[in-house]
Formats: C-alpha cells, structure tokens, sequence
C-alpha cells in the first residue's frame, strides 16, 4: 500500500509548483480543477506522513519494553493507533468521483400522489435548503414551478460549496440524493384522517465550473420564448421573458421563467442545460467501459423508492444502506448527515471490495 503512494506524493509536489505560478489563476476552471486534487492529494500526504510517525513509535516502544515492561502497553497502543492510520490511508486510496469536488443543479419534481406530492417536493426543497445552510453551503433558486396550495410541481435549485476539498464537496454528499423519495402521512388536504402514500423525485447534476468546459454550438439550440405563467396557468407577466432551450443534438430540453428577465432566465437555463449535457456525456463513458455507476433513478415511479419518510412514526429509511431512525422531524429541518453518510460509507465498502477483486 506505501509504494501505491510514491506517485501521488509526486504529483503532489508537482502540483505545489503549478499552483504558485502566478499565471495560472489567469484560468479560473484549471485553477480550481488543481486546487481540488491537491486539497484530495493533501489528505493522503497527511495520512502517509501519520502511518510513517506511527510505524516509528512502535517500533521504538518495542525496543524500549526489551529494558522496561512499562513501555509495553505504550507499544499496543501505538499499534491500534497504526491500524487506524492504515485503515483511513487505504480508505482515501480508494479512487474518488471526479465530480465529487463540484457545486450541484438539483431538480426536485412532484410525482404521484397530486397535490400532496407537490407539497412534499416543497418540504424536501426545505430539508436541502436546511441542510446545505448547516453545511455552509450557498443556495440559489433558478426556477420553480408551484401548485395552487403552495406546494412545488418542479423546482431546479443551484447548490454551491465553500471547500476545495472534495470529500467536502457539495455533489460528493448529495449524488446520493437523486431517486424517488416516498411519503407516508395525512395529507392537509384529507378529511378522514386517512395516510396516503405519495412520491417526489430528485435528480442531482453536478454543475459546470466554467462555460467552456462543454462545448455547445448556438447552431445546435432551439431557443423559444414565451409569457411566464404561475399557478393555475394565469399569467404573471406581460412580455415573453420565459425562456426553453432545446439541445437539438441530444433533446435535453430546459424552460426557465422565475426571472422577469429574458436574458436572467437564458442564462440559468444554460447553466442547468450545461450540467445536463456534462451528465449525458458522462453516463455515455461510462456505458461504453461497462462502469456500474450507482445511477440516480430518472422516473418519478414510486414503486422506484430510495427512501421513505413515515410521517406517523416519526421514521426515515433510506432502502439502499439500510439506514432507518426515528427523526424525521429533526431530518426534515436538515439534519441530514446520518442519512447521507451511510450511503457514503455503502458506497466506500462497495468501492474497497472492487478493488479486492480486482487484484484477485
């Protein structure tokens, strides 16, 4: 495992070169794509360095207890310290998300259940709201879609990060997100007190850094523009500022209309648009070498459950990790963490036992 080391350490010491260049930050993406990897090179420096200390420390308490049985237990305990040390080196060994280190487009989109699903659309755009503000991450609405009770028939939510660290990385805790999240409750609508199960679905794109990092020809979009309208249909403006953009090569198609400004809602319409095609381009890749991805589940199906949020017995279980607790009233106001990091944890024994076999 040490020797795996040896060209990262390199790298990293290249990297530290390239990054006091003063003219490189002339190139904000490239800057910020290096900034990442030397943070994620960091760590595992850190973790070198800490496994070598150790390794030291046994062994002179070794040599030390031959004299004096008092060193002994300061031996044992210098190896559970090694042990760790080792087990967190292998762990950030493991080959990471590219995307990890990005900011994030998620689209929250009512599914069945009527109105009842559009309010929980709008309870889950709370809960990430909550929980990204507990992360110190910043949020940015670029366009909804509401229903007649206040709930949300679509919403697409720009979510970005404070750290160029990728396991710190907005989409390295929230890829986990996109699926379909069941309710089960009262809806406010019911009169009987009846629960009904309802669905919304999530889907998470992680966000272009720079506009020309996915190449799109003027000559390849269809834009139309139109009156934007809001609840119920009624029109809420008087000229054509909503805006859809069709990528003609791929028929990704995104609509915009939160803005009163044309030029407002093209522009975060090519951002969601950007993010989608670098999605596309990606699963492309990685149908072609056969890599099996944890995909995000694009319909909005309930019967293709993630998770489901009990209203009555206060329960989240999320179907994949096998997590479940009893605080859904605290996971609704954003305490999200438990939850995502047991599909971080899922997905880092997954990673660890394909590299098992692959060296088999």
């Amino acid at each position: 495992m040490l020797d795996s080391v040896q060209p990262l350490l390199a790298e990293h010491t290249e990297l530290q070169t390239k990054l006091s260049d003063p003219a490189l930050h002339g190139n904000p993406a490239l800057a910020k794509k290096l900034n990442r990897r030397y943070a994620e090179l960091s760590a595992i420096v850190a973790a070198y360095n800490n496994v070598l200390s150790l390794t030291e420390d046994v062994k002179a308490a070794k040599e030390l207890a031959k004299e004096d049985e008092m060193f002994a237990e300061e031996a044992t305990l210098n190896e559970e310290r090694l042990t760790a040390a080792q087990e967190k080196l292998r762990r950030l060994l493991i080959p990471r998300d590219p995307d990890d280190g990005r900011d994030v487009i998620m689209e929250i989109k009512a599914g069945e259940g009527g109105a009842e699903s559009a309010l929980f659309a709008a309870d889950l755009l709370r809960m990430y709201i909550q929980y990204a503000n507990s992360k110190g991450w910043k949020t940015e609405i670029l366009d909804k879609n509401e229903s007649d009770l206040g709930g949300i028939k679509d919403i697409q939510l720009a979510i970005k990060g404070n750290s160029t660290d990728p396991a710190q990385g907005v989409h390295a805790h929230l890829k986990y997100e996109g699926g379909v999240h069941r309710v089960q409750r009262v809806p406010a609508t019911e009169t009987q007190g009846r629960i009904h199960t309802s669905a919304a679905g999530v889907l998470v794109f992680p966000e272009v850094d720079e506009p020309e990092e996915v190449e799109i020809s003027q000559n390849d979009l269809r834009i139309d523009v139109y009156r934007s309208s809001g609840p119920g249909g009624q029109s809420v403006n008087t000229t054509d500022s909503a805006v859809r953009i069709t990528h003609l090569p791929t028929g990704i198609t995104v609509a915009m209309q939160n803005e009163k400004s044309q030029l407002q809602n093209r522009e975060a319409a090519m951002r969601v648009l950007r993010a989608r095609i670098l999605a596309a381009q990606q699963e492309a890749i990685e149908a072609e070498q056969s890599a099996a991805r944890k995909s995000q589940v694009k319909s909005v199906d309930r019967s293709e459950r993630i998770r489901t949020y009990n209203y009555p017995e206060n329960r989240i279980a999320d179907h994949r990790t096998g997590y479940k607790a009893y605080n859904l009233d605290a996971v609704m106001d954003g305490a999200l963490e438990p939850v995502i990091q047991s599909a971080i944890q899922m997905d880092e024994e997954s990673r660890l036992a394909a590299l098992g076999d692959e060296k088999k």
